[in-house]
């Protein structure tokens, strides 16, 4: 809305099997556009951090936040992601006058009014921009941490399910960064290793 200062609000590396959750706000310009800014899954990872900068540049505002694994063993992955987006939000040097959130699940962040969307970051440019900067932090946390366990294929798989994956879980057991309950419930479900 013209003249509302709104933030856009999305996580990275809910599904993944290691590591922790991402999240970033960004307040844009009410006339922000940039042609190829879509959803982060939509996009390529040279996109991806092609943009990041751009978004970093022009956003009013912006702020990336993560809740570690062992934090998301505690207080499960949803309230873990909700949490990292409403640590993004604090960080934020400008205090926005309403929330915008990729998905269908928030809590109420102080006195700001909030709206989820389904598929907001195909539909909103804000939302847009935090799906990208909180996926391309995450990357190259997951990149990062993953030069001292090479034996996952972070570089690549950034912690998610692939096959290699989880057969160096079975090969070499966990490391301190894997979510122990997400690997319960795979075996739990017969997961085919």
């Amino acid at each position: 809305m013209p003249g509302r200062l709104e933030v856009g609000c999305d996580e990275a590396g809910r599904g993944s099997l290691a590591g922790p959750v991402y999240a970033a706000a960004v307040i844009l310009k009410n006339n922000f556009y940039h042609p190829v800014l879509n959803d982060s899954k939509l996009l390529s990872e040279k996109q991806r951090f092609m943009l990041r900068p751009i978004i970093e540049q022009e956003a009013i505002a912006w702020a990336v936040a993560a809740i570690d694994n062992h934090e998301i063993e505690k207080i499960n992955i949803l309230n873990a992601s909700i949490k990292a987006m409403q640590v993004a939000i604090q960080k934020l040097a400008i205090t926005p006058d309403f929330i915008l959130v990729d998905g269908n699940k928030f809590k109420p962040y102080k006195d700001i009014p909030h709206q989820c969307i389904v598929g907001g970051d195909g539909k909103f440019m804000s939302i847009a921009a935090a799906s990208i900067l909180a996926k391309t932090y995450r990357d190259n946390f997951m990149v990062k941490i993953g030069q001292g366990f090479p034996e996952y294929g972070w570089e690549k798989n950034k912690g998610y399910a692939t096959k290699m994956h989880r057969e160096a879980i079975v090969k070499y057991g966990i490391s301190s960064y894997h979510r122990k309950t997400y690997l319960g419930n795979i075996l739990q479900q017969n997961f085919s290793f």
